[in-house]
């Protein structure tokens, strides 16, 4: 009975001792212990009570919970010393350093944005479970672009000053493989025929040097997009993707992809019609459209209408014009109507036009090339054609042009120019080689934007086996307000046809001159120029027949010369060229001493089949002749076809007329006959977008004819091969690999040709 009491008394006297503890009382000080980093006052500021409030167990509670939430302590105590809060702190150790190794397929930049992204950064404390949370983000990076197996290894290590250093080991495993694509739910289509929409392949032995058999989340999406596009191009309108399987093999090595789909009916187009406020004529609206009732659905042709559509209004002006085709489906008939309705909202106009980033180039200049201008109606080929004009000025490496709304005014937008600049003052001295004129000399100071003006002042000197040439030229592209270009020139040049493999002779000639350039329209221009030149003309001992006479007659000559030229040039780029065309026919003249006229003319077409694939037409057509006293064409002034710029896989200036000297050698003729094919695409392992490099297949063909000659296409010579254009820190280098294809016994062949410092075909 007695043990009973006392237990009893036990409880009660511990109950009564809780009640003290738990007793509310007023907080007249507050202590933190165990900071090393962190200071007092950043733990008051997250601390729910202050000096003056009272505190209890539940308060405890909440101070604890809101100090871990901070993420700085990894232990936190509360005691009480009469009225003095006591908090006991242990504070998470800061990140000193993370250092990454064993990653191959991502750079350190990349990994530690990743990481960032996270929280784990040095100078940051240290958590283990952001440690963790960025394992599995990186290796939901690996896994993005098929690696697996990839394993990641931390390592903490413990530094003074409570730090920590961090070491990520990272063992990226072999990348996943594709094994099989599977499409399930086709009939209308073979699957070969739908995994071409697949940039995506199975792997095979005769694809290990390629990359279309890693797999890869995001490419995947792209190809399903594809295999989308290609059905409703078909007319299947209510295609759909099921399903999507990707799974792997226990050794994470091989991936087989499952794509479950339901091709549903096929639809045609019934028919068209417009909607909502035209704000245009609607005949001019609806030539726009591609659809034709009777024709089965397509995809791509109803957002080539739209768009086509929205251009012609953002042209008249309407920037934010939206446009919508609405289909309407008969399921019975399974054919499908489209109502394009038109918003075109508020006729916008330029408010301003801001060009920044010209730090040498002035405003002025930028400004004359501008089509769009302030106070003018918004036009989005204006805008193009504006940036266009910029980019073949060959001032700057970028032009970007941005068309933002004018804040609180529907009806306006800015047009904001920025471009960065190119070095365009150099002085240049540098050697190169070319199959035709051997090793070359070059050097030059050239300012092509003369103190920001846009004017061209160029001094030069080249030094060839074959040519010494020295020239000063000077041009003002706008003369004139209306953009009328005048330039002067002044050359001194030395010709040795001895150290050619062409018939030889030796000659001097200084010539100088005016030349202008009147743009009659956006893309076309007339050229006129006039000038003196003086030739004089020596023989050697195999001078052949055909030039002896001309020289003993005219072993010095002062003529005129005048040239006239139309030209149409709407080319994206003057150095590597994606799409627009060239045309010049252009007339030269000479009278004096010696009389003669030469008429060339010149065409190609660039055809973008991809964003990454150009097809280039070409070709030309030259003839030239004597007249007055001089019979016939100057010899110095014959075509030549053969080398790197006209015919390769043949020896520069090779085809054609041979004089009737004990050594044979080309002289050239008053006709020529030139045709060019090529297929230009990116260098393999280069990115796509490279500007300054592209390889291509090429077909060429051509020949020269002389005096009395008719032209004789059957006498063509042809070629084809591979070609690789580069414009280098050193200057343009052009590879071509060419082989004939009907060579004759007595021509000369050269396969490989390679020329530093010329110009890019």
């Amino acid at each position: 009975m007695r043990d009973k009491t006392a237990a009893l008394l036990i409880i009660i006297a511990s109950f009564a001792f809780s009640a003290s503890v738990a007793q509310a009382y007023e907080i007249k000080d507050i202590k933190v212990t165990g900071l090393q980093r962190i200071s007092a006052g950043t733990v008051f500021n997250y601390m729910p009570v202050k000096v003056g409030d009272e505190s209890d167990d539940s308060v405890s509670r909440e101070i604890i919970d809101a100090l871990f939430k901070t993420g700085f302590f990894k232990d936190i105590s509360v005691d009480r010393d009469g009225d003095t809060l006591i908090v006991h702190v242990v504070e998470r150790p800061s990140i000193d350093s993370i250092t990454i190794e064993g990653n191959k397929e991502f750079d350190d930049d990349i990994l530690k944005a990743a990481m960032k992204q996270v929280g784990l950064v040095e100078g940051r404390v240290f958590n283990r479970s952001v440690l963790d949370q960025t394992e599995r983000e990186i290796k939901s990076q690996y896994f993005s672009i098929g690696r697996y197996s990839t394993e990641i290894v931390s390592t903490i290590t413990p530094l003074e000053r409570n730090r920590v250093a961090i070491k990520m080991d990272i063992t990226e495993g072999d990348r996943a493989r594709i094994k099989q694509i599977n499409i399930v739910g086709n009939k209308s289509f073979k699957e070969k025929k739908l995994l071409k929409e697949f940039k995506l392949r199975p792997k095979s032995a005769f694809r290990f040097l390629g990359k279309a058999d890693r797999y890869s989340k995001q490419q995947l999406a792209a190809d399903l997009e594809s295999l989308r596009s290609f059905y409703q191009d078909q007319g299947f309108l209510e295609f759909s993707i099921d399903s999507t399987q990707v799974s792997i093999t226990p050794g994470k090595q091989d991936i087989y992809i499952t794509v479950n789909i339901t091709e549903g009916d096929k639809y045609t187009v019934s028919g068209y019609k417009l909607s909502g406020h035209t704000v245009i004529p609607q005949e001019e609206l609806l030539a726009l459209v591609t659809i034709k009732p009777g024709q089965a659905f397509s995809r791509r042709q109803v957002a080539d209408s739209t768009k086509a559509i929205s251009d012609k209004l953002a042209d008249e002006g309407f920037a934010f014009a939206n446009v919508n085709a609405v289909p309407e489906i008969d399921e019975s008939g399974k054919t499908v109507s489209f109502t394009f309705f038109i918003d075109p909202g508020k006729r916008v106009y330029v408010r301003r036009v801001n060009i920044s980033g010209n730090f040498v180039t002035r405003d002025e200049v930028i400004r004359r090339e501008m089509r769009q201008l302030e106070g003018g109606w918004f036009s989005a080929d204006k805008i193009k054609t504006s940036r266009l004009r910029l980019k073949r000025l060959g001032f700057f490496d970028d032009v970007n042009i941005e068309t933002p709304q004018v804040p609180g005014s529907p009806d306006q937008v800015d047009v904001n120019v920025s471009v960065k600049e190119r070095s365009t003052g150099t002085f240049s001295f540098g050697v190169g080689y070319s199959n035709n004129d051997g090793a070359l000399f070059n050097a030059s100071i050239s300012y092509r934007n003369l103190f920001g003006t846009g004017k061209d002042l160029a001094v030069s000197y080249d030094n060839s086996k074959v040519n010494q040439v020295a020239s000063i030229r000077y041009t003002d592209p706008y003369y004139t307000v209306d953009g009328v270009s005048r330039g002067f020139y002044f050359s001194q040049r030395r010709t040795d046809a001895t150290r050619a493999q062409t018939a030889e002779y030796v000659s001097d000639t200084t010539g100088l001159g005016v030349t202008y350039k009147i743009p009659v329209s956006e893309f076309n221009s007339i050229n006129l120029g006039a000038g003196f030149e003086r030739i004089k003309l020596e023989s050697t001992d195999e001078t052949p027949p055909e030039f002896l006479s001309f020289i003993t007659d005219h072993p010095g000559s002062d003529y005129f010369k005048a040239t006239v030229g139309y030209v149409h040039d709407s080319r994206d780029s003057i150095l590597l060229p994606t799409t627009g065309n060239f045309q010049r026919i252009s007339l030269e003249t000479g009278t004096g001493d010696i009389g003669y006229y030469r008429t060339r003319y010149q065409a190609a077409i660039f055809l973008p089949i991809t964003r990454s694939f150009t097809f280039k037409l070409g070709g030309e057509l030259g003839y030239a002749d004597g007249f007055g006293d001089t019979p016939e064409l100057p010899f110095f002034k014959n075509f030549f076809a053969g080398g790197a710029s006209t015919v390769r896989g043949y020896n520069g200036r090779s085809l054609g007329p041979r004089d009737t000297g004990e050594t044979p050698r080309p002289i050239g003729g008053d006709k020529r006959v030139l045709a060019n094919m090529e297929l230009f695409f990116p260098v393999p392992g280069i990115e796509k977008d490279s500007k300054s490099m592209r390889m291509g297949l090429f077909l060429d063909s051509g020949m020269v004819y002389g005096p009395g000659e008719d032209i004789d296409l059957s006498a063509l010579r042809y070629a084809a091969g591979v070609s690789f254009n580069w414009f280098s820190p050193v200057g343009p280098i052009s590879i071509s690999y060419g082989v004939p294809l009907n060579e004759e016994e007595d021509d000369e062949v050269e396969r490989f040709q390679f020329t530093l410092g010329g110009t890019l075909r």
